[in-house]
């Protein structure tokens, strides 16, 4: 299956290690076969490094190529639509980084497009592709440290320097970028909340710069989320439960999880499964769908792409956050969530 890179930047650079790792290791079928900038400088000076067999000047040049199987979309994710319904119409199969759209709106239109184009496309928020994601379900619910009850979570780096991230019309701030793995977490442990509370402070350009998340479910448990692009945090994720508690390492990529008792003693630990880059397990699967003929992948179904991305739609008008390709209509009614 020859993989198609669209974006030439830092995290096309993780993708391209990854498809390298995985074929020195014998996993999966993958071959990195070419990468497109809107530059063709840029293309060509990322494929010499990054060891790509063809480097494109477009877009379109590249989703022309026959020998093309699928694209991994690496653009803003104010673009993603864009470019991944230019990727559906030239008939390939879209592994695009998340967020997965800008609003829920785009994303719904783009799975409308894949369903009837009859292609594979598949969101890569890779955690909910990773083993941990079941590793860390089975144990919480195991009942080894009683029933969990409430969830936090944070994730917080200091890169609000970064232009992507200040500029509303590239949908920026903290939510899209890093806000998206906290609620991810708390709904790979919970599942869909029924309502949702939030909160934030923006940047000057009207962005959402920290921000908290309050996520509750009918039967009582809560998840509190905190995200920011001003400051770093321990990352951690820790499930409280009726007789001790769980900690996670790194909610963006989880490296173990510990279970305590009552008494704050270890009763468990788990590390991490081996990894390559971490990314590897979305591009397995979405080469396994593609061979059962599959349109989406299990581990991230178009039902969960888009209910996450209504999801942080609420979010945002709570939060008074609207990016200028927002439609009066795509920011989901609050009623949604009722708290």
């Amino acid at each position: 299956m020859k993989l198609g890179i669209l974006g030439a930047g830092h995290i096309a650079e993780t993708m391209a290690k990854t498809v390298h790792q995985m074929q020195k290791a014998g996993q999966g079928h993958v071959e990195l076969y070419a990468v497109a900038s809107r530059n063709m400088e840029r293309a060509q000076q990322f494929a010499k490094q990054n060891g790509v067999e063809k480097a494109f000047g477009s877009y379109e040049e590249m989703l022309c190529d026959s020998a093309l199987d699928i694209v991994y979309v690496a653009t803003p994710h104010s673009h993603h639509s864009q470019h991944m319904k230019l990727c559906i119409q030239h008939g390939k199969h879209v592994l695009c980084e998340k967020a997965f759209t800008g609003n829920a709106a785009q994303a719904a239109e783009v799975l409308q497009l894949a369903k009837e184009r009859g292609v594979l496309v598949t969101e890569a928020i890779w955690t909910r592709y990773q083993p941990m994601r079941k590793i860390i379900y089975d144990l919480v619910w195991s009942g080894i440290v009683g029933t969990p009850t409430t969830l936090t979570a944070n994730l917080a780096y200091a890169i609000s320097d970064k232009e992507r991230l200040k500029q509303p019309d590239l949908a920026g701030g903290a939510l899209l970028d890093i806000g998206i793995y906290g609620l991810n977490f708390a709904e790979m442990v919970f599942d869909r909340p029924d309502g949702v509370h939030a909160t934030c402070i923006k940047t000057d350009t009207g962005v959402d710069r920290q921000e908290s998340v309050t996520l509750t479910w009918e039967d009582g448990r809560m998840a509190v989320i905190t995200s920011s692009i001003c400051g770093i945090s321990d990352r951690k994720g820790i499930i409280y439960c009726t007789k001790g508690f769980f900690i996670v390492e790194n909610i963006n990529n989880p490296q173990s999880i510990t279970a305590y008792d009552t008494n704050y003693q270890v009763v468990q630990h788990v590390d991490c499964p081996p990894q390559l880059t971490g990314y590897e397990y979305e591009v397995l699967e979405a080469e396994r769908a593609l061979a059962e003929g599959k349109t989406e992948c299990a581990s991230m179904p178009h039902a969960d792409t888009l209910h996450m991305m209504e999801l942080m739609d609420e979010i945002r008008r709570q939060f008074g956050v609207r990016y200028p390709f927002d439609d009066t209509d795509c920011i989901v009614n609050s009623a949604v969530y009722s708290m």
